[in-house]
């Protein structure tokens, strides 16, 4: 199968990641933190280590900073609800997944905060001024993805970060699009919070996600629970990362987490980034050209391995399995948990196909991708 499907979950993963899940199952299955013995002191090193080196890959002078989670949702559902008081002004935009939106609709309906949301174009692209007069006097943060799951886009989160840090605002970062293949610096960029999860480009398995909180920045633990420190407390620790980690963390699929992160870096991302956009240049250029045939977003340079199209009336969900019975391509139909951007690109009331690539792609497979969408568009035109 050719799977197109990257930015719902990476597949496959790098050897190693399957490796190292095996392997901490089998040798290293204590519970990390909640023993002295060797075996719960091994599962504890190699949740450490992961630290070490997301730390590395985000520019975290402290890996204490980082907690982990289940996915990118629950980090953003913690950085939203964790950060936000009630009277709170928070801007966010169009481009936003459900997992930044609905947490923020949900305050909103309870009267807890004041929301805009700023609007992108037809092509995904966002006005930083848009942004910047949004701000009021009671604006708290601003919660943005650094890249959209439906269009690829972009965003220039070092030049937002740099709006945030001038009116002392927090800027809250959803990575799920971007970690792995787009540089993120959280000091450069000025990122208060960093949500990213591990199944996507960080190539790591299901199950796995962090959030990076700066110093200074406070925020209410959602979970409380066990954490292997300070037992005696009567609420949880205040000290990062028990702050946000209770309960038994996913040992084996964090050290598996952290065997993509070393694939990343002996890669190299900008090994990793070539790859995927010249694939998907090709693919663009090669599908654009077909009669029928509409692609979504930004031009290629702006935008992540993403490509939303659809063909003439063909129903999104019908193209998709006629891609995956008839072609043995994998793609995602619908509205991909983003109505938002539906709205933006003008296809909220049909969905769209979604190709997304990854770094095991070949451009074998890209060319068999366009022919097949040919021969759909002409098979359906004739008719």
């Amino acid at each position: 199968m050719s799977y197109f499907d990257n930015a719902a979950t990476s597949y496959p993963k790098p050897d190693e990641v399957y490796s190292v899940l095996i392997e901490t199952m089998r040798n290293k299955g204590g519970n990390p933190g909640r023993g002295s013995h060797r075996i719960a002191i091994e599962a504890f090193r190699a949740v450490y280590e992961t630290r070490v080196k997301l730390a590395k890959l985000f520019n975290i002078d402290d890996p204490l900073r980082i907690a982990f989670t289940q996915n990118a949702t629950m980090s953003l559902n913690f950085a939203i609800k964790g950060v936000l008081e009630k009277g709170d002004h928070v801007i966010t935009t169009s481009l936003e997944h459900n997992s930044v939106l609905r947490p923020l609709f949900s305050m909103e309906e309870q009267k807890k905060i004041d929301l805009t949301i700023v609007e992108a174009d037809y092509q995904g692209l966002i006005s930083l001024d848009d942004i910047e007069k949004s701000i009021q006097e009671n604006t708290k943060a601003i919660v943005i993805t650094h890249a959209s799951n439906l269009t690829g886009t972009i965003i220039p989160i070092e030049k937002i970060g740099e709006i945030a840090k001038k009116h002392g605002i927090i800027l809250i970062v959803d990575a799920s699009q971007s970690a792995g293949i787009l540089e993120i610096d959280v000091d450069k960029m000025n990122i208060g919070i960093l949500c990213f999860t591990g199944h996507k480009s960080l190539f790591g398995p299901q199950g796995t996600g962090g959030i990076y909180l700066r110093k200074g920045v406070e925020i209410k633990p959602l979970m409380e629970g066990g954490s292997g420190s300070h037992s005696k407390l009567k609420r949880q620790p205040q000290e990062m990362p028990d702050l946000l980690e209770c309960g038994t963390l996913n040992a084996p699929g964090i050290a598996a987490l952290g065997a993509g992160v070393d694939f990343i870096l002996k890669t190299g991302m900008e090994n990793i980034r070539k790859h995927e956009d010249e694939i998907t240049e090709v693919f663009i250029k090669g599908v654009k050209g077909i009669e029928g045939v509409r692609v979504y977003g930004p031009e290629t340079g702006k935008r992540t391995p993403v490509v939303a199209l659809n063909i003439g009336d063909i129903d999104p969900a019908e193209l998709s399995a006629i891609l995956d019975e008839e072609y043995d391509i994998a793609v995602r139909p619908g509205m991909h948990c983003a109505p938002l951007v539906h709205k933006s690109i003008g296809t909220y009331e049909t969905g769209a196909v979604r190709f997304s690539f990854g770094y095991f792609n070949t451009a074998k497979e890209i060319t068999e991708a366009i022919t097949a969408v040919k021969e759909i568009s002409d098979f359906y035109r004739d008719k």
